[in-house]
This record gives structure tokens, sequence and C-alpha cells, in this order.
């Protein structure tokens, strides 16, 4: 999260090879918690180079199986250890070869834009 300077009112926002860096433990870590995990990538400001201070970390997660239905999947990654605010998207493969063959919007981001960090 970001942090306050002691002799400064300033907040200073975490940069991109802090959250990025972050990310790439977390995945790690992660994938021993969930073996089932396949790949972690990032898409959204950090990806394209735009972040900034108020920035989220837009996360997607393909898992090879998963018993929970796909909004509450989020639930089951904690995300505390990341330095910036996240939204994290869980698919299983089947879903996530679904959402890359769509041919929308969302499914041009996916395809160009995710920087995967693990798989």
């Amino acid at each position: 999260m970001p942090v306050r300077s002691l002799r400064s009112s300033v907040l200073k926002w975490p940069n991109k090879a802090t959250v990025t860096g972050a990310l790439r433990r977390w995945a790690a870590a992660m994938s021993r918690e969930h073996p089932e995990l396949l790949r972690v990538g990032y898409y959204g400001s950090y990806a394209r180079g735009d972040w900034g201070v108020g920035s989220d970390l837009d996360i997607v997660v393909v898992v090879s199986r998963a018993a929970l239905p796909y909004l509450e999947r989020p639930l089951e990654w904690d995300r505390s250890g990341l330095p910036v605010p996240t939204d994290i998207r869980v698919y299983t493969a089947p879903e996530w070869t679904e959402v890359v063959a769509r041919g929308d919007r969302f499914s041009h981001v996916m395809q160009t834009e995710v920087v995967w960090v693990l798989g």
C-alpha cells in the first residue's frame, strides 16, 4: 500500500518494479498453496505502462479446476501481501480459452495486454 514519508505529508505510491516484483513473489507462493494454479498475469495500467498514484493491479489467474463459481473464486486468493489494491479474475483453463476466443474488446485486451509472470 502507499506509504507516508516520516519527513513529509506526501504519499509515495510503489513503482512498477516494486509492484511486479511483489506479484512474481505472490505467484510463486500461490503456486505452492494452490496446486491447480497454471498461470498468473497482469493487465491494465501496469501492463500498459500508464499506471499512477491510485492505480490498482489487475490480475488474471488461470487454474486447472475450480470448486467455486466464478464470482466467488477471488475469495480463495489472499492478496493482502501485494503493495497496491488488486482486482483479480480467476478462470479455469476452458473458461480462459473461451475468453480469448470471444473476439470482443475484453478478449482483445487479454490477448494483447496480459504480461504473464507465471506459467
